[in-house]
Parts: structure tokens; sequence; C-alpha cells
């Protein structure tokens, strides 16, 4: 990005149950009613200062069979951001779920293959329209929730099953980005990850939070070829079921990005390793802006990358997320000023969104431990009731009706953000004058 990005995303989540699995379908757009209001919302993102929107393609929706591909809602939808709004659009591919008929999921023999040719053709047939594209978001917590504790497809248990998920993840990316390099050679790559932050409690977890802190930069590292047998990780992928030729293969093929995308959330990135009962937990930390700074010179230490903050947010009150609003941004700007290469800052989400525990009968989902009676209130919610499970984390509130119908309330947190985007496009245009 040339210039700064004031970026909205909308939540877009999409996994699509396999046969067995624990699960409904977990489809935000139309948990949230966008798939019906998605001009409303995107004239609201462009209402509240946003120059561009992080946006989810739908995987398991627009990819119904091998070789065929339904872009008509995409079309639309991309026509009237960018030739209507004038925003600019940065493309979701993967947001944790793949096509119900791909039987493996991320762990499928095919899956490489098949994502390279749903981004290759996604970057031929939308180039000069979307030319930003993310490949997979958050490849940590794909790996998580899919590979290690087996929530969603291919729904893998243990090590094994993330690092068997994790390789499945970094060889789609890999090809991936080739193949959306040569269907648009002007495709600009932004590759998404979850920050990762752990403290222990006490002395002798220390081990096991660096063991953390440092998984959650293995699939960058493999992304990217420095996994080599010299890397801290090579030999524990070796232990955990990778083999020494496929991360030879995987060291060789590395790939570049233009963009890193870093997610922080405050009050859910930073975790405190705790034991109860012998077992180890994570509690969600709040680190307020320290957090967000630390991560942010964490991946350009690293990487060396430009940056855009791809998301961030707080859970609470209108008080709580406009203070963040205003926190956030001013950490960012600090960060700038400091001399970090930061191109954006996207609060995620513009409106509230649906738990992904609502897909799964109201269990706990997360890796850290939730309040109790979070967990009581969205299991004993009455049938088809949204209300329990509606996440405050966005600029505008989703409000449940009586007919069960969302209605969007625009919060002080949307009119901080609004402030602060037009205030810099005033600052640019007086600039450039």
């Amino acid at each position: 990005m040339e210039e700064f990005g004031w970026i909205l995303g909308i939540e877009d989540t999409c996994v699509y149950p396999h046969a067995g699995a624990r699960m409904e379908p977990l489809d935000e757009f139309e948990l949230t009613e966008h798939n019906r209001r998605w001009r409303d919302d995107l004239t609201l993102a462009r209402d509240l200062g946003a120059t561009a929107i992080r946006y989810g393609a739908g995987w398991p929706v627009v990819h119904p069979s091998r070789g065929r591909f339904v872009w008509s809602a995409l079309e639309e939808r991309f026509d009237f951001a960018v030739n209507e709004l004038g925003l600019r659009v940065i493309a979701d591919l993967v947001h944790y779920g793949t096509p119900t008929w791909l039987a493996g999921s991320f762990a499928d023999r095919d899956y490489p293959a098949v994502v390279a040719e749903y981004a290759g053709e996604f970057a031929a047939h939308f180039a000069g329209l979307v030319d930003d594209i993310t490949p997979l978001n958050e490849p940590v917590t794909t790996a998580s929730f899919c590979g290690l504790r087996g929530v969603w497809p291919p729904a893998l248990i243990g090590w094994d099953g993330w690092t068997t998920v994790t390789l499945g993840l970094v060889r789609g990316m890999q090809s991936s980005v080739r193949a959306i390099r040569e269907g648009n050679p002007l495709a600009r790559i932004v590759h998404v990850e979850a920050s990762a932050l752990y403290e222990a409690e006490t002395e002798s977890l220390n081990p096991h939070a660096e063991h953390l802190e440092s998984v959650g930069m293995l699939p960058t590292d493999l992304l990217t070829g420095r996994v080599t047998p010299k890397h801290e990780k090579h030999d524990w992928l070796i232990e955990h079921g990778a083999s020494e030729s496929e991360l030879e293969t995987i060291a060789r093929e590395g790939v570049t990005f233009d963009f890193l995308g870093v997610n922080y959330y405050p009050d859910l990135s930073p975790r405190t390793l705790t034991e109860s009962g012998g077992a180890i937990e994570q509690r969600a930390t709040n680190l307020w802006t320290r957090g967000l700074v630390d991560s942010v010179r964490g991946f350009i230490r690293r990487y060396g990358a430009p940056v855009i903050v791809t998301e961030t947010s707080i859970e609470g009150s209108d008080d709580v997320r406009s203070a963040w609003v205003d926190g956030s941004i001013a950490a960012v700007r600090e960060l700038m000023a400091t001399g970090a290469d930061i191109r954006g800052f996207t609060w995620w989400p513009l409106f509230d969104f649906v738990d992904w525990s609502y897909a799964s009968g109201g269990r706990n989902v997360e890796e850290f431990v939730l309040d109790e009676a979070v967990v009581a209130a969205r299991t004993d919610s009455s049938v088809g009731s949204k209300a329990p499970f509606l996440r405050r984390m966005g600029l505008v509130r989703l409000e449940e009706q009586h007919d069960g119908s969302l209605l969007r309330v625009p919060t002080a947190a949307a009119r901080a953000f609004a402030r602060h985007a037009l205030a810099s496009a005033h600052a640019e245009r007086e600039a450039g004058r």
C-alpha cells in the first residue's frame, strides 16, 4: 500500500462440517446476515472512513466441486466496493475451512494442488479489481483448531496432528503464492498471522511458554524456507511426523510476501500459562498496547517485511472499545514515528459476530479458559437465539430483534474510528497541496 490504509474487516470464518463432525455449519456471512445486507455493510465501512476492506472469499461456497468456481456473488460485491464506494479490497481466500468434497481437508494429499488452483483462478479472474490477496488467514490458529484440538476438519489432535495440518497449510500457501503471482503478476501477497505472546505463572512453566511462542512463528518460518536442520524446531517436527525430505522440499520452495499482516487482540492474544489439576491451562491476559507493540516489533525484527495490522479489537462496553480505538492507533503511530514500516490499521470486525461455539452446541472451542457463566449461558440458550453468542467486538453492535433479525447499531467506537480515519485523510490532502 502506497498510502496508510484505514481498513475495516467483516468477520468471514467459513467452516462447513464433513460427515460425522461435531458441529453445524459456521458461516459468519450467513450468521450475521451479511449475505443479505452486504450493500449496507460495505457502504457503512466507507462512511466510517475506511479506505480498504478485508473481505472473505468463502472458499467452501465458491468452489462447489473440483475445477468449478462460482464467482457471481463476489463479482457483484467487489465491483460495488471498488467501483462504487472507492474501497480497496484485501481478499481473504481461506479462513479456517475447505470445501467439503476435499475429504481430508487441510491434511488431504490433494490439498496443496486444489488450493493453488483456487488461488490462481481467483487471482486471474479478479486481476485489476482485487490485487491484494491473503492466501490463508492465521495458519497457527488454523493448525490449533484443525490439527491440535480437533475442533474443525480434519479434526486431528495432538502435536502430530498439528504437524500434519501445518505442513499441509504451508505447502498449500507456497503453491498458492506461486499460482497467484502467475495468475496476476501485479498481485500483492498479504500474509496474515496471529500474535503469539505467552507468559508463565511459575518458573517451571517457562519452557512451555517458550515452546508455544516458537510454535507461533513456525508456520511463517516454514513458509519462507527458514526451517533447515539448524532451525530450533526442525528436529521437533521430525519427532512429530515430518519427514526429512518434506522439510527439505518446503525449505527449498520458500516464498516471500509483500506485506505481513499482524493480528492482535489485547484481551485474547496474550496468554498466561497456569497449572490446574496437573494440566497446563492458558488464561487470556490483557496486555493492552504493550502486547501490540511487542508483537509488531517482533514480526518486523524476524521477517523484515512491511506490516499491516490486519486485525485488532477488544470485547466489552462502548467505552472500552472506544479506548482501544484511541490506544491502539496511538501505539501504531508511535511505532511508525520510531521507524516501523506499518502500512495500515484494521479494526476487525466492523460489526459484532457470532461466537464460534454457536456451531458446536455452545461448548468452548477456544484454547483458553472461559468464564463458566459464559459457557452456561450459551449451552442453556433458547434454540436458535444468537444473543448469548454475540461477541461485542465490533464498531457496530448487532442487536437481536424479536423476529431473530440482527439490527446494526453504530457505537461511540465507530465514531472514534471515523474521527481518526477522516482526520488522517484531511492531513494527507493538506500535505499533497
